[in-house]
């Protein structure tokens, strides 16, 4: 800490210069998981890329699928048993996301339309899967609305990034991979058990809260951001 003097000779303490170097504060399952996800796909993304396909392609395609088996379980929520689905697909999910983002990134398919579907896919996909919990005891409806409603929050915050001169944010604790693995196990609960138990409605505030930390997670960390253009 430097002291620096004013004309009046009185002692001035030069702030700190405050830097958000502790990046477990707003560790999520993607920032761990996604050099990992990268490395697994590079040999298929090579091959789809041979293929002819493109990211848009696998982007609409994983977006269709997440339409098709909200969709299922909304219309047929009754069905408890469908909701196993949710533990198929979320794993498919997960590696598309990471592999149109190897062919965007490592086999020069990067575009602003593929960004932006990426973006947008991404907050659809969230509401579809989200949605059937809405149709789900003891889950109240309007109590799923806000949920779904912070998680899109919470994808808008990551997209802020860049707006500051940061890069797009990722951080957690409840980032789309860490949510993935909380609708899987939900999935896989409801399947096995029917509607869930009346104590599962305390899950609720824990995710709510989550959400409302992996905003600000997002947003202070873009602010903070050293690499941020000047204003």
């Amino acid at each position: 800490m430097t002291m620096i003097f004013d004309t009046a000779q009185r002692p001035v303490q030069e702030k700190p210069d405050v830097r958000l170097d502790a990046p477990f504060l707003g560790a999520s399952s993607l920032i761990i998981l996604k050099p990992r996800l990268r490395g697994i796909v590079r040999p298929l993304a090579a091959s789809v890329a041979r293929a002819g396909f493109t990211a848009n392609q696998v982007t609409f395609a994983s977006l269709a699928g997440s339409l098709v088996v909200g969709g299922v379980l909304c219309v047929n929520a009754d069905n408890t048993a469908l909701f196993a689905l949710l533990a198929l697909w979320l794993p498919i999910k997960t590696m598309c996301a990471a592999l149109d983002g190897t062919l965007a990134v490592e086999f020069g398919q990067r575009s602003r339309l593929g960004g932006i579907l990426n973006e947008v896919g991404d907050i659809l996909s969230d509401i579809a899967l989200f949605a059937p919990l809405a149709f789900v005891q003891p889950f109240p409806a309007n109590s799923i609305v806000f949920l779904i409603t912070l998680i899109v929050f919470t994808e808008l915050a990551g997209i802020i990034g860049p707006l500051f001169g940061s890069e797009r944010r990722l951080e957690g604790p409840l980032g789309k991979v860490d949510r993935s693995i909380i609708l899987l196990i939900l999935g896989v609960a409801i399947a096995i058990l029917g509607d869930l138990p009346a104590s599962a409605n305390a899950l609720l505030p824990v995710l709510y809260g989550g959400l409302i930390l992996t905003i600000w997670n997002r947003l202070r960390f873009a602010i903070a951001d050293e690499r941020k253009a000047p204003l």
